[in-house]
């Protein structure tokens, strides 16, 4: 009976409720919500990167093609862009040549990290000078591009630390600033031309490891490494190597169908215009290397468009890190005459041999290319000791000045910059030089005298004294010099004038021996019968092949910069290669007297332009003297 009494009020109290409520109802006012508030409530949409990028992405004027983002227009970054948001993925990695869109692929997966996510972001560049440029030019412009990253942007954020409305932040950093490396936790990590970072962050570690550090926090983390690479053991080349999964992109060929990485050795022309840069472009074309069938420019963004990513690599491990490799024969940019071209102007010194392979192979410099002179083998001809052949009509002599002797060697120029040693050795005062360079004859394999026609002497030592020599001999003698800079000095050879201490003034020429080192030994191991061969005299003591190969080019990574540069240097720590020196000298100062402008004997007497060379700008002088 309790019980039912009990339950009988329950019941009454939710009737009273319910009629409370209802009359509560009638009097809550009706709230109009706006399309624009509705909005704001709604989940953002999952998009891939590269559906992101068609959708909001719009290029700004500094972009090849200005205006709104085409994935379609560069297929082959489609599947880079959209690993950053494969959930198993934690590391991209693209291995580039240029004019491929590797920034902006960089730019649209910030992009969508700043829109679609709430995480810090960070992105990593060679120097701060750099990341102030780019948040400046292309960061900045981007975000402001693209609304629903504007509308949350903090207009008043720094330049390298950008603030959103949302509680997000991006930050832009220096390699080179450790500070800046390790003050924070990332969930988004973008590291820019790492081949250029410097080894360490001021005194602290390697930058990259440094900066990988911050992102420990975030299991769901993202690594993006970008850049072309430079050498074997530099950064991009040792992460695209070292990822569980290495692809390449295949293209099929638009006759027989068979897919294909395009390779540099199947662009071809015509061999008759293999000495005409320019019409190389024109006529350049691919060479399918199934069917041997033509390609031309006008096939190519079919083909890109019907391409596909591969792995050529098999994983035993979990894919958590993928690299891509690419060179610039894709780029919608540049024909394949363009590649051709470039090459044909870049193969002239390893300097600009070294970029070609960088930045439009997208391939390393290899140390095998690199490697020493001591396996040369240099041409050895039948004339003797001091007799100058026959179609030698220029003699040169170059002198290393010691401290207490001087290292000489001459040599003799025919047409086609072929260079002949005549003789070489050790003098110890100065008018022993006289004698060995202006008063000396030297017999051509006829008999007929012939004297040396310009001298260049080193003056890194003895300077005064080098001067006051030249200044005696003037229509003869010049002074050199080796550049401190050479590995960065653009000219074979620079000139100066010397007017203290000088009576009438001279004209000093510095020389890039870097440059000129790679000039004589790519001539040195060219058949005897082709121009600018270099040749030794018959019997040639093997003391001039010591000296020559006393250096070899090595790979020189800058502690502070990272910048990897090839240069010459010293096998030993107390080398014995004066004579390299006076080899050296002596192609330089060739090219400073007009060698390249030498003809055929017989063609000689009839062009009355080069009967003398006095108007010639590298100042050869009165050449009375030169036949007697």
């Amino acid at each position: 009976m309790t019980l039912s009494k009990t339950t009988s009020k329950a019941t009454r109290v939710k009737a009273s409720t319910r009629r409370k409520s209802k009359s509560v109802e009638k009097q809550r006012p009706k709230v109009e919500w706006f399309p624009e508030e509705l909005e704001a409530f709604k989940p953002p949409e999952r998009y891939t990167v590269s559906e992101w990028a068609d959708n909001f992405r719009v290029l700004t004027s500094v972009s090849a093609e200005p205006g709104r983002w085409r994935t379609n227009r560069t297929p082959y970054l489609k599947e880079p862009m959209d690993r950053f948001t494969d959930p198993l993925i934690e590391k991209i990695v693209l291995c580039f040549g240029a004019q491929l869109g590797k920034t902006e692929t960089e730019l649209n997966m910030i992009g969508y990290a700043l829109d679609q996510t709430a995480s810090p972001t960070m992105m990593v560049y060679p120097t701060d000078t750099i990341a102030k440029f780019a948040s400046d030019k292309r960061v900045q412009p981007m975000i402001k591009s693209v609304k629903s990253i504007s509308d949350k942007f903090d207009e008043g954020s720094k330049l390298l630390e950008l603030d959103f409305n949302n509680g997000n932040y991006m930050v832009l950093v220096g390699a080179n600033s450790p500070s800046s490396l390790s003050s924070r936790s990332i969930k988004y990590l973008f590291f820019d031309e790492i081949d250029k970072y410097p080894a360490f962050a001021g005194k602290e570690a390697d930058p990259i490891k440094l900066a990988t550090e911050r992102t420990k926090t975030f299991v769901d983390k993202k690594i993006v490494m970008v850049s072309t690479p430079t050498v074997e053991s530099g950064n991009i080349w040792q992460a695209f190597m070292s990822a569980n999964e290495r692809r390449q992109y295949y293209v099929p060929c638009p006759h027989c169908g068979v897919s294909q990485v395009l390779k540099f050795k199947q662009i071809k022309w015509p061999e008759e215009h293999n000495d005409n840069a320019d019409m190389i472009r024109d006529t350049a074309y691919y060479e399918c290397e199934h069917c041997g069938e033509r390609i031309y420019d006008k096939h190519k963004m079919e083909m890109l468009r019907s391409g596909e990513w591969r792995a050529v690599n098999k994983s035993q491990s979990k894919v958590r890190s993928v690299s891509y490799h690419l060179s610039s024969i894709y780029s919608p940019w540049v024909t394949f005459g363009d590649v051709a071209y470039e090459f044909k102007n870049s193969k002239g010194t390893p300097a600009t041999l070294m970029n070609f392979i960088n930045s439009w192979l997208a391939e390393p410099w290899k140390s095998s290319k690199t490697k020493s002179t001591q396996n040369l083998e240099f041409t050895q001809s039948s004339y003797p000791c001091g007799v100058v052949p026959d179609k030698a009509v220029l003699l040169i002599a170059s002198v290393d000045v010691q401290l207490d002797h001087f290292w000489w060697e001459v040599r003799a120029y025919a047409p086609g910059v072929k260079s002949y040693l005549i003789d070489y050795g050790q003098a110890s005062t100065w008018e022993d030089l006289e004698e060995i360079i202006i008063n000396r004859e030297y017999p051509s394999e006829y008999g007929e005298p012939r004297q040396v026609m310009k001298a260049g002497i080193d003056s890194g030592f003895r300077t005064d004294e080098v001067y006051q020599f030249c200044s005696r001999f003037p229509e003869v003698c010049i002074p050199i010099k080796g550049s401190s800079n050479h590995s960065t000095m653009a000219a074979p050879y620079t000139m100066t004038s010397i007017e203290k201490g000088v009576v009438g003034g001279l004209k000093l020429y510095v020389l890039n021996t870097d440059y000129w080192k790679d000039f004589i030994f790519a001539r040195m191991i060219r058949p005897a019968d082709e121009d600018s061969t270099i040749h030794l005299y018959k019997n040639c003591p093997q003391e001039y092949s010591d000296h020559l190969r006393s250096e070899e080019k090595q790979e020189i990574r800058n502690v502070k910069t990272g910048a990897v540069t090839v240069q010459w240097k010293p096998l030993t720590s107390h080398p014995v290669n004066h004579l390299l020196d006076t080899c050296t000298y002596n192609a330089a100062v060739a090219d400073i007297a007009g060698v390249k402008y030498l003809i055929e004997q017989e063609n000689y007497e009839e062009t009355e332009e080069v009967e003398t060379y006095d108007d010639y700008d590298g100042g050869i002088g009165n050449t009375g003297h030169w036949f007697r």
